[in-house]
């Protein structure tokens, strides 16, 4: 099949999950309230695309690349993210609902999430260098070896993090949610 190439368009509202989307790369377009839930993306190329109000819940995303793409108040329940193409993975989540996404093993270097849902996400031997997480809910987490050196993390809240098992320094946390590097411990703060 040969591979088309769609430059600058912009989609809107549409319904991808019955019919799927057409396999292509897809470069400086925008997708605004579109429904991909369910939807195979496998082998698709998003290059500086952007997401508006759109519904990717457990998209299929096997060889899926997405390229300096962003995420804005979007619905990205359960995705894979650490099936899709590694090489030039980059992307920025504004508003998202991520819960229940895994990043195992992903290099994701300086990525931004600013008011996302982060519930039970899997960071699991993630590079978050440099990451921010600002006014993000990490409530159950998994943080495995993860590197977590400079990221920010003064804004987040519900994390429990184990200082012993990630790489956490110059890592930025505040005085409010220090606690959530004191969980194993046990230990009571008032």
């Amino acid at each position: 099949m040969i591979k088309k190439h769609i430059e600058g368009a912009d989609f809107q509202r549409e319904d991808y999950t019955a019919r799927g989307i057409p396999y292509a790369d897809y470069e400086n377009c925008t997708f605004t309230g579109c429904n991909f839930s369910e939807t195979d993306l496998a082998e698709v190329k998003f290059i500086a695309c952007r997401f508006e109000g759109c519904d990717l819940s457990m998209a299929k995303l096997r060889g899926t690349a997405f390229q300096n793409v962003v995420f804005k108040d979007c619905k990205l329940l359960g995705l894979r993210f650490d099936e899709c193409k590694d090489f030039l993975l980059s992307f920025s989540f504004e508003g998202c609902i991520l819960s229940y996404a895994s990043f195992y093993k992903l290099k994701l270097k300086n990525t931004r999430f600013t008011d996302c849902n982060l519930e039970q996400v899997e960071f699991v031997e993630t590079d978050l260098t440099n990451a921010v997480f600002g006014n993000c809910n990490l409530s159950l987490a998994v943080f495995e070896r993860t590197i977590l050196e400079g990221a920010d993390l003064r804004t987040a809240y519900n994390f429990s993090i184990d200082p012993e098992n990630n790489r956490i320094k110059k890592a930025k946390f505040s005085m409010q949610n220090i606690v959530g590097l004191l969980d194993k411990y046990g230990i009571i703060v008032e």
